[in-house]
């Protein structure tokens, strides 16, 4: 079931030049939220923009009835959500689209730039399970990776930048520790990142999930803005993902 409802900001935190996160609270308890589900967000006091803003839900907790959501400062809604504080409300529709399947005894959790943002969450659901995953940030330079101890509770956390400011230097599908074992891969972040992981899962027969971040406007599969080619046809990246099974995504994986 959705829900459309007011949020209170009980904590606003900056992160660096590029991200910023909001911890929202709601009087009445919180449905069941899967990791890598996602809100649709009211963008209140700004003409310019008249559609609600799609961000991942960061992380949950269930006693306090909070969600945290880890915001890129990308453009103009972005850039007035960044202009709120505590005590301010925001509108949101929640909980959209399928989550992560959190599955395996073996889990590698990809993630890049924003795309860290579901993975903190699917982290805490796998150490529910008595899992604890590896996880493998990556990022242009390490101010564009957040969080970053937020992580280390969950499980073992390795990064790679590209500048060789954190961790390995070059691509997170050039770590060392990419090849190991594992038995589920799950990954969101940028496309090339993101194609990289699922061809290397195909190729090696490792169950694997892709949140795709297409771009999204009604959240719900009504506009179709979002739809993306699948094995099984044209699916709603917002109601039919955006977490997919990479063999369902052999023609996203084909293409350059």
């Amino acid at each position: 079931m959705k829900h459309i409802t007011d949020f209170t900001i009980v904590r606003r935190e900056q992160l660096g030049e590029k991200y910023f996160a909001l911890t929202l609270q709601h009087p009445d308890k919180l449905p069941g939220i899967e990791a890598g589900q996602f809100v649709e967000v009211e963008v209140r006091n700004c003409r310019e923009v008249m559609l609600r803003r799609p961000i991942s839900i960061h992380d949950v907790n269930v006693e306090a009835n909070t969600l945290t959501l880890l915001i890129q400062v990308v453009g103009k809604g972005t850039r007035q959500l960044a202009t709120l504080k505590e005590g301010d409300t925001l509108n949101l529709v929640y909980p959209l689209g399928h989550g992560f399947s959190v599955e395996g005894t073996r889990p590698l959790l990809v993630g890049g730039g924003a795309g860290i943002a579901p993975l903190l969450h699917l982290a805490k659901c796998y150490n529910e399970k008595g899992v604890r995953p590896t996880i493998l940030l990556g990022g242009r330079t390490k101010d564009l990776i957040p969080v970053r101890e937020a992580f280390e509770s969950y499980g073992q956390v390795l990064f790679s930048t590209e500048d060789g400011s954190l961790g390995e230097r070059g691509m997170v599908t050039q770590h060392p520790m990419f090849t190991a074992s594992y038995d589920q891969i799950c990954t969101c972040g940028p496309t090339p990142m993101m194609k990289a992981v699922g061809r290397y899962a195909l190729e090696k027969g490792i169950p694997c999930e892709v949140s795709l971040e297409n771009m999204m406007a009604c959240g719900i599969g009504a506009c179709l803005c979002c739809v993306t080619d699948t094995d099984e046809g044209h699916k709603c990246v917002c109601k039919e993902g955006p977490v997919f099974n990479a063999e369902k995504l052999t023609k996203f994986f084909e293409t350059k």
